[in-house]
């Protein structure tokens, strides 16, 4: 029997898609993972760490040299020092180390400021932390917000306020001037920031991550998400970490040693070896690879008559089907995988406050190999007569 805390949650729509895709041998570009895998190196790295011995438990807080590395990548990237014996923790993937940071951070009564469309483990993780989720709605097709806006979310039980950027669902990259109104809001009710960042390096068209951690005043209230899965191309390894101020790292630790207490040895050893021996041209052709699927996926879905939301971030797209299809967006997702052999994600999962705004909608994910993009693009043809 589910409890009350989970039962509105359901299973998710990424393993209903999923598995849809998989009877209809449709064209998964549903869930978010690659089709293909990262760096042989890395592979290479794990198998060499199994083969020497490090294979038992791992310090609960991560590896001594993953915590280093990620500590140092950090302080070379964006200039912001942490400590990586007490400002750092490795979790099994940035999904565990959201639901830890919200069971360690949060009591029962206090409410969490999340941005819809959202990745569907934040209220998920606030219901088991005991604490309510309140909305701040962006809209198709740029998914801007105002201060009015975020300020209308906040109450005096707001503690924590969730950020995504590049933002999952829609791509979007906050700005320098709309982290500044986060910034400010939450200095002005004194609240505690989880930024999830798990897509920093998947940024185009010349947007720039800006951690949020990096505006003043803003280290010592924020939690910093990251992890391997998106930047090295296997997600499977669940391999996250954060950063942030020892108090706020002491709270997801407290609940992150009772979840998982440690993450797979030999694969930390393994992001280790990347953080530290991957140089700039690897992201950078990261990037450019991804920015040619986003721009053929791109004009394949407005091809076939959807209006698209281009992106400036993450693997994402979000496309309108306005005048495609007279049903909702679950309704055209089934119809999508039965008819077409397409398999999309419905968002109008990603939001509680306004669902309505998700119902003309389908988010497509391009982090395809190029045979599975072109495949998708012939099949989506069959859309327009």
């Amino acid at each position: 029997m589910i409890s009350r805390k989970l039962r509105p949650f359901g299973t998710t729509i990424f393993a209903e898609m999923t598995r849809l895709a998989a009877e209809r041998d449709a064209v998964n570009l549903s869930q978010g993972f690659p089709d293909f895998d990262g760096p042989p190196e890395l592979v290479e790295a794990a198998i060499r760490a199994l083969r020497e011995g490090r294979n038992q438990y791992a310090r609960s807080r991560g590896e001594p040299d993953l915590v280093r590395a990620i500590a140092e990548d950090r302080r070379k990237r964006y200039g912001t020092g942490y400590d990586p014996d007490t400002e750092v923790v490795v979790f099994s993937g940035a999904t565990e180390g959201i639901a830890s940071s919200l069971l360690g951070i949060l009591d029962p009564g206090d409410e969490v400021v999340l941005f819809e469309p959202f990745y569907d483990s934040y209220p998920a993780a606030a219901a088991l932390a005991g604490a309510a989720a309140r909305y701040v709605t962006l809209r198709f097709p740029d998914f801007s917000f105002t201060e009015a806006d975020l300020e209308a979310a906040v109450t005096d039980r707001t503690r924590l306020l969730v950020l995504n950027s590049p933002h999952n669902p829609t791509g979007k990259v906050f700005t320098p001037g709309e982290l500044s109104v986060v910034a400010r809001v939450a200095a002005r009710h004194d609240l505690l920031v989880l930024a999830d960042e798990v897509y920093e390096h998947l940024v185009f068209d010349g947007a720039r991550h800006v951690p949020l951690s990096s505006l003043p005043g803003m280290r010592e209230r924020t939690l910093t998400l990251s992890s391997a899965g998106k930047t090295f191309s296997f997600t499977g390894w669940k391999v996250g970490w954060g950063l942030g101020p020892k108090p706020l790292v002491d709270a997801a630790q407290a609940a992150h040693q009772f979840v998982t207490y440690a993450t797979a040895t030999p694969l930390q050893a393994a992001v280790a070896h990347a953080l530290a021996r991957l140089g700039e041209e690897y992201y950078e052709t990261l990037r450019r690879a991804y920015r040619a699927r986003r721009d053929f996926l791109a004009d394949a879905l407005r091809r076939a008559g959807f209006a698209v939301a281009l992106p400036r971030g993450t693997y994402f797209i979000l496309a309108s089907f306005e005048g495609l299809f007279e049903g909702d967006d679950r309704e055209f997702a089934r119809h999508l995988v039965e008819e077409i052999g397409v398999a999309a994600i419905p968002p109008s999962a990603f939001y509680a406050r306004r669902p309505e705004e998700g119902r003309r909608l389908l988010r497509f994910a391009f982090c395809k190999r190029m045979e599975t993009l072109e495949e998708a693009a012939r099949r989506l043809g069959r859309l327009r007569p």
